[in-house]
């Protein structure tokens, strides 16, 4: 019997899904709050150089009579976040300009920052601003290298062992290191444990979607796969408010990673998968799951004449004894290019994504406005996205939203600055395409790979578009060489990777593969 049609006949979304769903949730609604922490975590707010008190001989001046004679003032008009005049310009409290030529160095005695927005980030903690300035942004590179990591070693032990144990892993070493993070006496100790944040909140990105999508029946997939992806609207919408509310980057790092608590308790409900359990020979086991379901679904009638025997003969893999590894991915010709393409169109997809995610305050808007907007956005694009992917297809579907959120991208590049409102309306809609493009690549990614190697892919995949988000954040230091040359490297990247989604094959409505030998022979 295949276990396609099995699942058919027990209901492939039913009330047990339902409650596989709802659990997964818990977890999952905190991968968008530490994906995207470094919005508020490492926040630069307005600063400018410390004006140190001349003997006393003025401290009767206000601070804004301090910041005029010992500040130079920017293009702007507004004083500069890193200069200080080498001599005080005492002329200016009169409103006479120098006679002297007026020098200025970088600041010499740290700086004074407006903490009206923000009591405390990763910026005003250590001074990572100015010349430090890279090592803000590469707090989010280092905590992206974790997660590049984890999801091939999560991937190749989930494949190994199961995907619900290494899921409890998940969960814990996610708040243990978070803890740790939250409590870290110095820059160096906080961006390693980072890292191994980022290292263990991998596992649940990876494993949760792979385990949700093998659970759901054909007609059911892609249903699940967006609402699925809505677990990262709820996210997106949770670290806003919480972020609102809590202004200090350590409690907020242990706010977001609360959810976990939640999760850890409710795994003992998490079933394993049984289409792992087949693929691996454990048939006692993907039989017990299996009549859970049906008993959840009120289908227990399908499951009388069904005998773990029967379930051995139905799972498609030669040599179950086979451990599979991330090499296979690259062994035969028809699965190399699919790991290839993949691989790439993950690297653009993520790329893009987290360009415009984590440049919130490049639009003149209000920070936590900004996040709410892009976060409002994902919910009626997704709803968009489902009805698209059941009537059209999946390919088409991802290489429309990567073209077009390259073109949103492209326009952005000839709105000036000051037309602030043009530009957030450009960025939503880029932002929104660019999300439709992540939730159709998960989807599309699970049912392209084949189930013993399922997770190996999601790792492999995950490892690419991880090292595209890790490099994401330092592509806005080019704005230093030419202003408009980050925009240019996110909108070629975009409509490049959209070019390659094209290779493809369509997967609508077809059936998931099982072994390596299906992917090698006509779909």
């Amino acid at each position: 019997m295949n276990f396609d049609r099995l699942l058919s006949e027990i209901n492939g979304f039913g009330k047990f899904q339902t409650q596989l769903v709802l659990i997964q949730a818990l977890s999952r609604v905190s991968l968008p709050c530490h994906f995207l922490l470094n919005n508020f975590m490492a926040a630069v707010p307005d600063h400018h150089c410390n004006v140190l008190d001349d003997g006393g001989l003025f401290g009767n001046l206000t601070q804004e009579q301090k910041v005029s004679f010992g500040i130079p003032a920017g293009p702007d008009g507004t004083p500069s976040s890193c200069l200080i005049f080498t001599k005080p310009q005492y002329e200016h409290l009169a409103g006479f300009n120098s006679s002297d030529e007026a020098f200025s160095v970088q600041c010499q005695n740290g700086w004074v920052y407006d903490n009206g927005t923000y009591k405390s980030t990763l910026a005003t903690e250590w001074d990572l601003v100015c010349s430090r300035k890279w090592m803000n942004k590469a707090t989010a590179t280092i905590f992206f290298i974790g997660v590049m990591l984890g999801a091939p070693l999560f991937g190749f032990l989930s494949d190994r062992f199961g995907r619900r144990p290494l899921l409890l892993v998940s969960y814990l070493g996610t708040m243990i290191f978070a803890v740790f993070s939250a409590f870290s006496s110095s820059y160096v100790m906080f961006t390693i444990m980072r890292f191994f944040t980022g290292m263990a909140l991998a596992g649940i990105s990876i494993i949760s979607i792979a385990l949700n999508v093998e659970w759901f029946g054909i007609e059911h997939r892609t249903f699940s796969g967006v609402i699925i992806s809505l677990d990262w609207t709820i996210g997106n919408f949770l670290l806003v408010g919480i972020a609102y509310f809590i202004k200090d980057w350590r409690m907020l790092i242990l706010a977001v990673t609360s959810p976990l608590i939640l999760a850890v308790i409710a795994w003992r409900w998490l079933p394993e998968s049984a289409r792992w359990l087949l693929a691996n020979g454990k048939t006692d086991a993907a039989h017990y799951y299996i009549t859970q379901c049906a008993k959840t679904n009120n289908r227990t009638k399908v499951m009388a004449t069904v005998t773990p025997a029967d379930l051995l003969q139905s799972a498609q893999v030669e040599n179950r004894e086979n451990k599979y590894s991330i090499v296979d991915l690259f062994k035969t010709p028809n699965i190399r290019k699919l790991s290839i393409c993949l691989g790439i169109v993950w690297f653009g997809v993520a790329f893009t994504y987290y360009g415009i995610s984590l440049n919130i305050i490049g639009f003149g808007l209000n920070p936590y406005l900004t996040q709410f907007i892009f976060a409002s956005i994902e919910m009626p694009m997704k709803i968009g996205v489902y009805f698209y992917l059941e009537k059209i297809g999946r390919r088409s579907g991802e290489v429309g939203a990567l073209l077009s959120t390259g073109l949103c991208l492209f326009i952005n590049l000839f709105v000036a600055k000051d037309k602030w409102i043009v530009r957030t309306v450009v960025a939503v809609l880029g932002k929104s395409l660019s999300e439709a493009s992540f939730t159709i690549t998960f989807l599309y990614t699970t049912e392209l790979f084949p189930t013993v190697v399922r997770q190996n892919g999601l790792g492999f995949t995950s490892f690419i578009a991880r090292l595209g988000v890790s490099i994401s954040p330092l592509i806005m230091l080019l704005e230093d060489v030419w202003h408009l040359l980050p925009a240019v490297t996110y909108c070629a990247v975009a409509v490049g990777s959209g070019l390659v989604a094209s290779l493809l094959p369509e997967t609508l409505n077809t059936r998931l593969p099982e072994s390596i030998e299906d992917i090698e022979k006509t779909r």
